[in-house]
């Protein structure tokens, strides 16, 4: 019962602005939703995408004001089958284009299978996804790499050959002569050469200049590239495929140079917030597979094209791509069939690492080869399996909890003698995804929060502007960065703080008494809710059914790793890693208070950023690091959270704050923690009782 309540999705409050679209629209009222925001609401049949993004409060750029000359209103219109919307959308659900669309020649390519958002007009329940280029605020995709001490052992060798000037009639051909050279020169056997290497022979040595550079991998004889003259420089890209994001990096095979890094939404959002969602589109839908297949290998290369541009690299130069993700998004980049991880006993295609040529799975670094990690167990995935090699839990003396978290969260518990794994359904709402207020980590969100204790009124820091919102210079900027939500980190510190102050009881519940002291407390329906932020139309509320989606995703989280350390007997736990973009940015010591982790010291408890992609690199970089981590996953235990009989109580002890029954001793030396608050069966918050 827990796990399908914390993998329950909280609804988003439909927006009624029907009234306030224009007239001479045909009277119809149909049903539209944005995404990735998750903006759900009734609107006027007839009325343009970009009209309804804008009185609905959608990101939809659009510098030309509607008239279809700039392009930056592009938006993807999703078909199928919608269950969590209820919604049937069908391509008759977008008018037919017109001539200007047809037509369009504007300053921004209309990419294939988008529309202009102010020329399409709404004609039925229909979805749409905004992609990232056609936001105003884009995603703040915060995930950097740093390698440490990596040796550099790469996948490949490079071989500068002399090559003669083949005579017209000597029946010497220029993949004959460039073999031949490479087994002569460096005593090698005759090498073979792969089909992209040949279309690019003839221009290595057509100049006859007397050399040519060859890339050969070092567990094969193939060459697999081909430049003119002397090269000494190689690149590959390694790249974490998250379920939300997608973060990839440029390196030099042969220094670790970090060349440049970049990110990018994941576009599979559209089908669904969630793995599961995206799952059961691809039950219903018939095709689904490969449509989300292509999306994501779409991203892939779009990401692979950003990043060579950004370090002025030809992407031929480019010859392996390392990826890591969950078994999900690691099943539907291969084109595996996902639906088998949607339901017990969630048994992986393969658990091995996968390699072959990029262009086998669609990506078009043509030169390249692609490496895609081990899988541990049908929810803890290749992700996982990088992480583990950069941090190196089953290295060390000591326990260490590695969590990854994320709308899946990946936990990971184990020393040099024995580790084990699970994963526990937190869903979207760390994220800010379906919270009153929540979005995600863009300018404008608030993303940390204090609270005083005595006068309950808040103070807050806003990504984009540096002053915190009690400092000099913080109005100001408001008008260039206005707040608009709350991001993960930001509802985490922001309940934390409501517990500490009093405003919330151990139990989750907002004390309603406290009206009397504060206006920030306010009556919601039969509950209550706080004030964060309040300026001309926009209320950023903390409600009670926020709470109740913080406390099942972090009763998930912290069950799973409460089962891990009864399954490991109970050891004692001084060094806790959070990674993953979200795990990056929680303070720990607000991850104590909520109970998101066990108790521990706080020089225990650190982010450690991307470990997902930190071990992507080192994989690339390293073929020592790479048989490590295949090796390593080898020997770890796995604990299936879903079939475990004692989860169910675990994660009604951690739905309280900071948990119902563990003891806190290094929490108490940090803050002062409530006495606890017991709330009246009936009526949540209006009645209250101290123990």
């Amino acid at each position: 019962m827990a796990v399908e309540i914390a993998k329950a999705a909280v609804a988003v409050a439909p927006l009624s602005n029907a009234s306030a679209f224009p007239t001479g629209h045909t009277g119809i009222v149909t049903r539209i939703v944005f995404t990735p925001i998750g903006i759900e609401a009734e609107v006027d049949e007839g009325i343009t995408v970009l009209d309804a993004a804008r009185r609905l409060g959608v990101d939809l750029d659009s510098v030309c004001g509607g008239r279809g000359i700039c392009g930056r209103c592009q938006i993807t219109p999703s078909v199928g089958n919608f269950p969590k919307w209820n919604i049937e959308a069908k391509q008759e659900s977008l008018s037919p284009r017109g001539d200007g669309e047809i037509k369009y020649r504007g300053k921004r390519k209309l990419e294939e299978g988008n529309r202009l958002g102010c020329m399409a007009k709404v004609c039925g329940d229909v979805v749409i996804d905004v992609p990232a280029a056609s936001q105003v605020h884009r995603q703040v995709v915060r995930k950097d790499v740093d390698l440490g001490g990596v040796i550099v052992d790469p996948h490949f060798v490079l071989l500068y050959i002399e090559v003669k000037q083949s005579q017209l009639g000597d029946g010497v051909t220029a993949e004959e002569e460039v073999c031949q050279a490479v087994a002569s020169q460096h005593g090698r056997a005759l090498p073979t050469m792969s089909a992209s290497a040949l279309r690019r022979v003839h221009k290595a040595i057509e100049k006859g200049d007397g050399g040519a550079t060859v890339a050969v991998p070092v567990d094969t004889n193939e060459i697999v590239a081909i430049w003119p003259g002397f090269v000494d420089v190689a690149y590959g890209v390694a790249i974490d495929i998250g379920s939300t994001t997608v973060a990839g990096h440029l390196i030099e095979l042969f220094s670790g140079e970090v060349l440049s890094s970049s990110g990018t939404m994941n576009p599979q959002i559209r089908f669904g917030e969630d793995l599961m969602s995206r799952v059961s589109y691809v039950m219903m839908n018939p095709g689904g597979d490969v449509e989300l297949t292509s999306v994501i290998r779409q991203a892939v290369n779009s990401l692979i094209e950003d990043l060579v541009e950004k370090a002025n690299v030809d992407i031929n130069s480019v010859l392996e791509i390392s990826m890591v993700g969950n078994p999900i998004m690691h099943h539907i980049l291969l084109g595996i069939d996902p639906t088998p991880l949607g339901a017990a006993p969630f048994i992986l295609a393969t658990d091995q690492a996968v390699h072959g040529r990029a262009t086998d799975i669609g990506l078009e670094a043509s030169s390249a080869l692609y490496y895609v990690g081990p899988c541990i167990a049908g929810h803890v995935g290749a992700d996982t399996a990088a992480a583990i090699l950069a941090e190196g839990p089953h290295r060390g003396e000591a326990m260490q909890l590695l969590v990854d978290v994320g709308t899946n969260a990946e936990i990971v518990l184990g020393d040099r003698t024995k580790q084990f794994a699970a994963s526990s359904p937190t869903g979207p709402a760390f994220e800010g995804a379906q919270l009153s207020s929540g979005q995600r980590a863009t300018a404008g969100a608030i993303e940390k929060v204090r609270i005083d204790p005595t006068t309950f009124e808040p103070r807050f820091k806003v990504i984009g502007i540096e002053p915190w919102s009690d400092e000099a210079g913080f109005d100001k900027a408001l008008v260039k960065t206005p707040i608009t939500g709350v991001c993960g980190s930001g509802i985490i510190e922001v309940m934390a703080e409501m517990y500490l102050v009093g405003i919330i009881s151990q139990d989750g519940v907002i004390q309603g008494s406290l009206r009397d002291k504060t206006s920030r407390i306010v009556e919601d329906e039969r509950t209550f809710s706080y004030v964060l932020y309040e300026h001309g139309t926009t209320r950023l509320l903390i409600t009670q059914n926020d709470i109740r989606a913080i406390q099942l995703a972090k009763a998930a989280l912290r069950a799973g790793i409460d089962l891990l350390i009864e399954h490991a007997g109970n050891p004692p736990l001084a060094d806790i890693r959070l990674a993953g973009a979200f795990g990056a940015h929680i303070d720990p010591l607000y991850a104590m208070v909520l109970g998101l982790v066990p108790d521990c010291p706080r020089e225990g408890v650190r982010s450690v950023g991307n470990a997902a992609g930190v071990g992507a690199a080192k994989a690339l970089l390293s073929m020592t690091e790479r048989r490590e981590m295949e090796t390593a996953v080898r020997g770890i235990t796995k604990i299936e959270t879903a079939t475990e009989p004692r989860f169910q109580e675990l994660f009604v002890n951690a739905m309280a704050f900071p948990h119902a029954t563990a003891s806190t001793p290094n929490l108490e030396k940090l803050v002062t923690l409530p006495p606890r608050i017991v709330a009246a069966p009936s009526g949540e918050g209006r009645r209250r009782r101290r123990s």
